[in-house]
């Protein structure tokens, strides 16, 4: 989902219900690579995707327009472009390609090669003119010596050529929407957002899938599996994941709320082992753990500083 700006974290949630939040987010995102593995084993991915997103968009639009009125889901032509770029890069072109990818990448190794999203947005942002710290610099380096070590042929972090390209292209998709998201003239309630990001992806997945041959008639031989799969996506990945997140951002430090980067792939990993018993390689160990300090370091060293320590860095 897109990270929408917070506001100022409020002092009288309790840590109770912020940890609650968060462990929603940490267990539910880091699972639904799991169970995109089991709803691609036998449905079209790209219209699978449609549909997650488009029954999702539905059931969050309704929910707004029955509490707020029909009116909250007016836009502006230009938010509406804006969400609708930003919606067809994350989630058509992001998820999209993890989906693509699932179909022959283990579960576990998709999502750390999705962890590499922060590293990505460091690049864009240097790019773009802005001068990360060293240690986003180092936490950099190290997350793509990880990435080195789990894509590099012969290594035995499983996982064919092609599905890795997808995943990796995924990557890139999704960062550079979550560049452009912030430059891009958006409705002002994320919500809203999301509704028109998931219609827009959902939309442009249809058109996508169909160019590749997928029917709605291969919906046919799912399995029940696949289609509790698709369920749970729907329901907890899109809805409760979100609602929960969006919440942690209004209410929570952001660098607490950041540490789902690299607590999800270690969720993904766990479950991919040991509910579709996917192997756990030297070099999955090995290289998913250096993504993960790397994307540690880059979250700890562009989490935002207090008034006292930038006073103190302006003594230095």
């Amino acid at each position: 989902m897109t990270a929408h700006p917070a506001t100022t974290p409020q002092s009288d949630v309790s840590p109770g219900a912020m940890w609650f939040a968060l462990v929603v987010v940490y267990v539910a995102w880091g699972s639904t690579y799991l169970g995109i593995r089991i709803v691609v084993e036998d449905m079209p991915p790209l219209l699978s995707a449609a549909a997650r997103f488009l029954t999702a968009a539905v059931l969050m639009g309704t929910f707004l327009a029955v509490r707020s009125g029909l009116g909250v889901l007016r836009v502006r032509p230009r938010e509406l472009r804006g969400a609708a770029i930003v919606g067809i890069l994350l989630l058509a072109g992001g998820n999209g390609g993890v989906v693509l990818g699932e179909r022959t990448v283990p579960s576990g190794l998709a999502a750390l090669l999705v962890a590499m999203v922060p590293l990505w947005l460091i690049l864009f942002r240097f790019a773009g003119g802005e001068r990360p710290r060293l240690l986003t610099w180092i936490g950099v380096l190290v997350g793509f010596v990880g990435l080195g070590v789990l894509v590099l042929p012969g290594g035995g972090a499983g996982g064919t050529t092609t599905g890795i390209v997808f995943i990796v292209g995924a990557t890139l998709c999704w960062s550079v929407g979550s560049f452009l998201s912030p430059r891009m003239p958006m409705p002002a309630n994320p919500f809203v957002a999301t509704v028109w990001e998931m219609l827009s992806a959902a939309i442009a997945l249809v058109v996508l899938g169909t160019a590749r041959g997928e029917r709605p008639s291969d919906f046919a031989e799912a399995s029940t599996s696949s289609w509790i799969a698709l369920g749970y996506l729907v329901v907890f990945g899109s809805l409760v994941a979100y609602t929960a997140y969006v919440w942690l951002l209004q209410n929570a430090p952001l660098s607490l709320v950041s540490t789902y980067a690299y607590v999800n792939p270690v969720v993904a990993v766990l479950l991919g082992a040991v509910i579709l018993a996917e192997p756990l390689t030297g070099a999955i160990v090995t290289g998913g753990a250096i993504v993960v300090v790397g994307v540690a370091l880059v979250v700890q060293a562009e989490r935002p500083r207090s008034p006292v320590e930038e006073r103190e860095t302006a003594r230095t």
